[in-house]
């Protein structure tokens, strides 16, 4: 299967997939916010054998950057970059999601009293130099002002990372990595995921022999026979290799997308990743008597599920959006998936602002149905604000 995956090739079920997972993110993380709500739709702990719907939501996304990792390697090639260029660019991608999400999960972490600020202007000055370092400025903007605005934000989070204290107020501590943040372990997964594509080349059977691997140090990890303290702190970041083959199996699967569109063989393309689902499926609960179903824990039957269930929902969608020409059904959630980095960051503030003006809603819509209606309605508004600055000229591009 030596198919290169082309930009021009690119279809929109995967924007689309994004961007549903996107929403089901912003959804999710909102269910703090109710009461009296189903337990399967939120998470799971981590000595509980099973999982909710929002342990689907990360893996998923995890899942959709590998699929997008392909292209992306393609598309710079086709620009002319040679490995050189590509590395160096995946290096700066990751590197700026590992600092977002150091920044946010200290936010959580943090001592209001012996830092000075609370953690809703500490989540706000973060995310407004998060959009000025990496906003996809439009090409009439004076060169001056993005200088200015980019020195300004690495100000900020310099000065933020100095002032920062957590614990108590007699043991404080500082600015530390803990578990990196959701976007800080989506970097590491990337990094070492966007690599392993670049240079298997057009040999793309090494995407799936690097895949088995990371499954093995997942497996063997749980197992435990990886508890050397050098080797854990190595493979800890990257979810025990868990994550990094949720992304890699993302790549596989853009790839035997690919191989089969090309050659307009639709039908056997959705029964090769139908079948594949049904594998990583059955795979997953095969191992869950050894360790159980756990996001927080990552354990391998974790991974093979969650990675069959995107498979399946993405030949959903793609069979709507693409093979039925409905791709305009998925139109008020567009932004989710071509703007996914802002509508992420762009709750943070909202939150901010409803607790700095001191604004709380009847209980009556944070309970219930109702409430998950509310929470849903939330993240489509989150979307909808993502969509007008996108408009604006504010797109976060990495």
């Amino acid at each position: 299967m030596s198919n290169t995956p082309s930009n021009s090739l690119r279809v929109s079920s995967i924007d689309i997939l994004r961007a549903l997972t996107m929403v089901l993110m912003i959804f999710v993380n909102d269910l703090w916010s109710l009461k009296d709500i189903p337990g399967w739709l939120e998470h799971t702990s981590a000595n509980e054998d099973g999982m909710g719907l929002a342990d689907v939501v990360f893996p998923a996304f995890l899942f959709i950057v590998g699929m997008s990792a392909p292209l992306a390697v393609a598309a710079r090639r086709n620009k002319g970059d040679d490995n050189g260029k590509i590395f160096l660019h995946i290096l700066e991608r990751g590197a700026a999601l590992l600092i977002m999400g150091l920044f946010l999960v200290n936010g959580e972490y943090l001592n209001a009293k012996t830092t000075g600020i609370d953690r809703s202007l500490w989540n706000v000055l973060s995310c407004l130099s998060f959009i000025a370092l990496w906003n996809a400025w439009p090409k009439d903007t004076n060169p001056w002002l993005k200088r200015i605005l980019k020195t300004t934000a690495v100000g900020i989070l310099l000065v933020l990372a100095f002032i920062c204290r957590s614990g108590s107020v007699e043991e404080p501590q500082r600015f530390a990595t803990y578990w990196w943040g959701i976007l800080g372990l989506i970097g590491w997964a990337y990094m070492v995921s966007a690599i392993i594509v670049m240079l298997a080349g057009n040999k793309k059977w090494w995407i799936g022999v690097a895949w088995a691997v990371f499954l093995l140090i997942c497996i063997a990890s749980h197992a435990g026979k990886l508890n050397n303290e050098i080797v854990q702190t190595i493979i800890g970041p990257l979810g025990v290799g868990g994550h990094v083959a949720l992304v890699l199996g993302g790549a596989i699967t853009t790839t035997i997308f690919f191989h089969y569109h090309k050659q307009q063989q639709t039908g056997k393309m959705v029964g090769v990743l139908l079948a594949i689902a049904a594998a990583l499926l059955a795979g997953g609960f095969l191992l869950r008597p050894y360790w159980g179903i756990s996001k927080i824990l990552v354990t391998p039957s974790w991974v093979l599920i969650c990675s069959g269930i995107t498979i399946a929902v993405f030949v959903l969608v793609n069979f709507i959006a693409d093979q039925k020409g409905k791709a305009s059904w998925f139109d008020f959630i567009k932004p989710a998936g071509t703007n996914t980095l802002l509508c992420y960051l762009i709750p943070y503030f909202v939150y901010a602002i409803v607790k700095s003006i001191g604004v709380s809603l009847p209980d009556v819509l944070l309970t219930g149905g109702i409430g998950l209606v509310k929470s849903l309605a939330f993240a489509l508004l989150i979307v909808g604000i993502g969509g007008l600055l996108g408009k604006a000229g504010v797109k976060l591009k990495l």
